[in-house]
């Protein structure tokens, strides 16, 4: 039984006990989807990752994870970034998560534009089947991409090429038919199958009503096509060559909602369209995509570079040190982190919020990256409290470190004080 949609953001609290008013820090949800999201969390932990923490015996409190879950009993539970405060949040929250995941699987800008983003205000996963909808309509407008398929049969007629070991080996009663082998040429080839398992799964769950028909005109499109029986050997088949540039597009929608590259998948008997995506991952796949179109000539990224480790130990590297991002113009270098989180230019005193341990590991970082010699960058969300570069840290005259803003909303890295990295710069930042 379908409930009415939850819509709650990072770190709310979820409750089976009643509440005056409900808001997106607090919520209440049935003692079913409690019990299966408390399951879920179990699974998450033995996997090494965070989705909630038990508060007691009617509470949960929710990580940094953020998407869509709908639980068996029918409970959909939205999760948005806690990244804006004022006005409509709810609408721009939803539109910067969109913007986020469509930057994270590297679609380009005709492929998932912000007028699209804006006026498609309904739930993350009605958005994420209307954009493989989409795609699929447009490739289906292009032409589905057929294959020659090997068929072997008993016919009473020779066509192609007759099998003469088999025709040997006929019985005396059965000479008069002829054992062929023939090409056939069939749309059944592993892509076309996911996206009929893809729209299967769409016209099942679609709730908008323009999701609802254009699925169902596509399906009466590829009636008969069939399903994938076997749906991770279906993508690891799918081919990537010129002849089937017009697939790329789908591709990532596909995966997101057969769960073949969800960057959380949620695993069972049930699965509805749940999705998850850590927010960390989020932003430092959107900064990564954002720095690359900005390089100037001769300066390449390099995303999780894992050159060296902390120490040698017995012959062999321990404590490997992986960066988010690693910037390399000729022989100079530029270390970048991201972190979500918010800081707090204001609050001197506690430090704006930042984390110890991440100046430690920026520093081993320095060390050996860039030989204790360099610039190194964290990168953080900007918001009403953090709106400036912090004034620089230097762990000695030859090391420092910057800590930066980057504007979610107009896409813009604040970096007023001069050209520490290899990207184009303009007089509001980069």
């Amino acid at each position: 039984m379908k409930r009415e949609p939850i819509v709650v953001r990072e770190y709310a609290r979820l409750t089976t006990s009643p509440l005056p008013t409900s808001s997106l820090d607090e919520a209440q949800i049935s003692q079913t989807a409690f019990d299966w999201l408390c399951q879920l969390a179990a699974g998450f932990r033995r996997s090494g990752a965070q989705l909630l923490q038990v508060d007691g015996r009617q509470w949960l409190r929710l990580d940094s994870h953020v998407g869509v879950l709908e639980s068996p009993c029918g409970q959909v539970i939205e999760i948005l970034p806690k990244h804006h405060d004022d006005g409509d949040c709810r609408l721009s929250s939803r539109q910067l998560l969109c913007k986020l995941i469509a930057g994270s699987l590297d679609l380009t800008s005709r492929e998932v534009d912000e007028a699209g983003l804006r006026l498609f205000d309904t739930s993350l996963s009605e958005w994420v089947m209307r954009q493989f909808l989409r795609a699929l309509e447009h490739l289906l407008k292009r032409g589905l991409r057929f294959d020659y398929q090997r068929i072997e049969e008993e016919q009473r007629f020779l066509r192609g090429q007759l099998d003469v070991v088999k025709q040997m080996r006929q019985p005396p009663g059965r000479q008069h038919c002829f054992q062929i082998r023939h090409d056939v040429f069939l749309p059944d080839r592993p892509e076309n199958r996911l996206l009929q398992s893809a729209l299967t799964l769409v016209c099942k769950t679609a709730q908008d009503a323009d999701n609802w028909r254009l699925a169902h005109e596509l399906a009466g499109m590829l009636h008969a096509l069939p399903a994938s029986r076997d749906i991770d050997a279906d993508f690891r088949a799918w081919r990537n060559d010129r002849l089937m540039a017009h697939y790329q597009p789908i591709k990532p929608w596909c995966e997101l909602i057969l769960y073949r590259q969800m960057p959380q998948a949620v695993a069972g008997d049930y699965r509805g369209i749940s999705l998850l995506f850590p927010m960390e991952k989020l932003f430092e796949g959107y900064v990564a995509r954002w720095l690359r179109g900005r390089l100037l000539p001769g300066a390449r990224l390099i995303t999780q570079p894992s050159r060296h480790a902390l120490c040698q130990h017995n012959g062999g590297r321990l404590f490997q040190l992986e960066p988010d991002l690693l910037i390399e113009q000729g022989k100079r270098q530029w270390v970048l982190d991201t972190k979500w989180k918010r800081l707090d230019e204001t609050d001197r005193d506690k430090k704006y919020q930042l984390s110890q341990a991440d100046f430690y590991q920026l520093f081993a970082y320095g060390q050996r990256y860039l030989g204790g010699e360099g610039d190194m960058a964290l990168i953080y969300p900007a918001w009403r409290r953090f709106t400036e570069p912090l004034p620089v840290f230097e762990f000695d005259r030859q090391l420092r470190l910057h800590v930066l803003p980057f504007d979610l909303d107009n896409d813009t890295l604040l970096h007023p004080d001069g050209p520490y990295l290899p990207i184009h710069f303009d007089a509001q930042g980069i």
